[in-house]
């Protein structure tokens, strides 16, 4: 009898020193991880606003592929939800607030567990990348939950891991989305003829993309200056790009509405006549601009095509990194002069 009362007393003292423990456990808890992803900010602001994209990053979805995920039918921007169910019971995502490209404020729940504040932040660095931070935070945590953790694990412990894995996804899914590209021979057209400004150049290819860089912003400056009008996109025409001996010759237009005499010496008006030729659309990073060329005048000898000698050969830039930050949606044309008077080939 004596040694069922003194288990009792253990059995109380444990009690009562658990629950003491239990008790003066934090009544907050915060996790908060950050990592640098090389892409802009808003590439990766649009893929984590929309919930449906989550399951593709999710380290808890990695975890238990048979995750049942439930969408209502707004599931981006501000009041978009979704939820999920799972052996350990449900759980709901909601976005409350949001400041586009910067920050995301949503509110979890799980069960009956005190809801938690998830905040996003996306932080752009001079160099292009985008610091993006993910943390979880909860207050005046009940004695049930204190517990919960107690036995488990932290939530350092237990969310930390999985928040490192995540962003660690998220930052593989958005980089490998950024080098999508398509490369597509459209066969022959027409193009139409138009005049620009233009200034050219000769150098070596390995500067030319610097070159380009410099040509058009003074003669976008030049437009802006004196109020010009455009008509079309940006593009170049080339005029010689010798690998062998490394020299690009080629000049930079913007086509105007108005044919205007620039006043400035470096600065000139073109025309382009009608021509015949042969498109080629590349939609993805300029990177693959070379391959998209080589695609192009493959295409014509392939389909006994010939190109007209000392013809136009244009790439026209559709898109811009400031308006379309995302690689892979930017859209180039390449247009090929070719002779007349041949079999229409497709």
């Amino acid at each position: 009898m004596k040694s069922f009362k003194y288990i009792l007393f253990l059995l109380l003292i444990a009690v009562i020193g658990t629950s003491i423990y239990v008790a003066i456990q934090p009544n907050t808890f915060e996790v908060s991880r950050t990592r640098s992803i090389q892409a802009p900010v808003s590439v990766i602001y649009d893929n984590v606003i929309d919930f449906k994209n989550w399951k593709d990053w999710s380290s808890w979805v990695e975890a238990d592929p048979k995750m049942k995920l439930i969408y209502p039918e707004q599931t981006s921007g501000v009041n978009s939800s979704y939820s999920w169910e799972n052996e350990n019971g449900r759980g709901s995502m909601t976005t409350l607030e949001t400041v586009p490209n910067a920050t995301i404020y949503q509110q979890m729940q799980i069960a009956d567990f005190p809801s938690s504040n998830i905040n996003w932040t996306f932080t752009p660095n001079e160099d292009g990348s985008t610091d993006v931070t993910w943390s979880i935070s909860g207050n005046d945590l009940p004695f049930g939950f204190k517990a919960y953790t107690a036995f488990t694990g932290s939530m350092e412990e237990q969310i930390g891991p999985h928040y490192e894995r995540s962003l660690e996804k998220l930052d593989s899914i958005v980089v490998s989305n950024m080098k999508k590209y398509s490369i597509k021979v459209n066969g022959i057209t027409s193009y139409a003829g138009e005049h620009f400004l233009y200034n050219s150049t000769v150098c070596k290819i390995n500067e030319s993309e610097e070159k380009m860089h410099d040509m058009f912003k003074q003669i976008i400056t030049y437009i802006k200056n004196h109020n010009i009008a455009l008509s079309g996109a940006p593009f170049v025409n080339y005029k010689t790009w010798d690998e062998i001996n490394n020299i690009a010759e080629f000049s930079c237009c913007v086509p105007t509405i108005e044919e205007i005499e620039p006043k400035n010496t470096n600065i000139q008006i073109g025309v382009i006549e009608p021509f015949r030729a042969v498109k080629t659309t590349l939609k993805g990073d300029y990177s693959n601009l070379k391959e998209a060329w080589e695609t192009a005048l493959k295409y014509i000898p392939d389909t006994g095509l010939e190109l007209t000698e000392s013809g136009p050969m244009l790439e026209i830039y559709l898109t811009d990194s400031e308006n379309t930050p995302n690689p892979a949606n930017w859209v180039t044309e390449i247009y090929i002069a070719i002779k007349e008077n041949q079999l229409n080939a497709f």
